[in-house]
């Protein structure tokens, strides 16, 4: 198998998976956009962890060996739980009010803040980046339409949690750069769980029956589209599978609209193109420099 074979099965390998992974994690918002009808964000976040944990857990041990269980940054990683933490109880109360797709969109502002942010606190960010992201957040003026009638407080909310996202995928800088990817999806499960648990003795209502299978199943997706995603950096270059992030859109617009009846404006779907542009933009760019 020449090495050029070789190459490309690996990208269609990472960008199948990344595919796979973006799909349960939409997956994994439908399911909680359901929960969220009975149950408060904290106790759902509790619930998926703790259910979690032991697969997190054993993946960890198969993927890393012992050495993955053990950090020398448990603080690093409490704090990165409770970034965590904040930006899914904001974005499971924006799809509880909003439709998936529209909060989807919104959410996918996560790179521009990371570049803005980038420039602010690690290196140089070149004026084009700094256009594709302004280019994006006009995009979101175009979904949130704030001063019109039919503007939301609300819709700030995915917003809100794309910053609180982008401030995660920057504070993992901090963790030691010996530990693995497992290490880091093991401690963001287990420090979501501990720190949830006293919290959500507050909110606790009883789990029903017939939801058991959807705690069952949120866990299951939640943990199998990280675990996915984290697969396809590892088969393909990010600028090759990270575009297809993206799919999210058409997923999360396919769920809203099949079991809620949602159909997104012609407006919705504009800022979304917008935001997307400026998102793929941003990634092309950032290949380019680390390439020169």
């Amino acid at each position: 198998m020449t090495t050029q074979t070789s190459s490309r099965q690996n990208n269609l390998a990472g960008i199948m998976t990344m595919c796979g992974g973006v799909a349960a994690l939409c997956i994994n918002d439908g399911l909680a956009k359901s929960l969220m009808d009975h149950y408060s964000p904290i106790q759902i976040i509790f619930l998926r962890n703790i259910i979690a944990l032991p697969f997190a857990f054993l993946l960890a041990l198969k993927m890393g060996g012992y050495r993955s269980l053990r950090s020398t940054r448990v603080g690093v990683h409490f704090m990165r739980g409770v970034i965590w933490i904040a930006a899914t109880v904001m974005f499971f109360t924006s799809i509880h009010h909003l439709g998936l797709a529209e909060a989807t969109a919104l959410a996918f502002v996560a790179p521009l803040f990371i570049t803005a942010l980038s420039a602010i606190f690690i290196a140089r960010v070149g004026w084009r980046r700094w256009l594709a992201v302004s280019v994006g957040f006009v995009g979101v003026l175009v979904i949130v339409r704030p001063g019109a009638a039919t503007f939301q407080l609300i819709s700030l909310l995915p917003v809100a949690t794309a910053f609180t996202y982008a401030l995660l995928m920057l504070s993992a800088r901090f963790v030691d750069a010996r530990e693995s990817m497992w290490t880091l999806l093991l401690y963001l499960s287990l420090t979501s769980a501990i720190l949830t648990s006293i919290p959500v003795m507050f909110v606790w209502s009883p789990v029903r029956a017939e939801d058991i299978w959807l705690f069952l199943a949120i866990a299951f997706f939640g943990t199998s589209g990280i675990t996915m995603i984290t697969q396809a950096f590892r088969f393909a270059e990010a600028p090759t599978v990270a575009p297809f992030d993206y799919t999210a859109l058409i997923w999360a617009t396919a769920l809203g609209w099949l079991f809620w009846g949602e159909t997104p404006d012609v407006l919705t779907f504009v800022g979304a193109a917008i935001i997307t542009a400026s998102g793929l933009f941003v990634i092309f760019r950032e290949s380019k420099v680390k390439q020169n």
